[in-house]
């Protein structure tokens, strides 16, 4: 488990997440204190198509009042 310093990470960031996705655990570091550690996600949850079936109605798709437009324009 390297420890390698923020400066180093950020110069070769693709390579440390390439080795943490082949399951190296690395520490990174900075001012020499440990502060992070980059490591593999186990087993990501696939993706589940129609998640949200039943929990849109049809409001959704309703043009917004002009209350909820204007608080988009703060």
């Amino acid at each position: 488990m390297p420890t390698i310093n923020l400066n180093e990470a950020k110069a070769n960031l693709s390579r440390l997440v390439d080795a943490a996705a082949a399951g190296e655990e690395i520490i990174i570091a900075k001012a020499g204190k440990p502060v992070v550690r980059l490591l593999p996600i186990e087993n990501p949850a696939p993706r589940q198509p129609g998640i949200a079936k039943g929990r849109v109605t049809d409001a959704f798709f309703e043009p917004l009042t002009e209350k909820e437009l204007s608080a988009w324009e703060m």
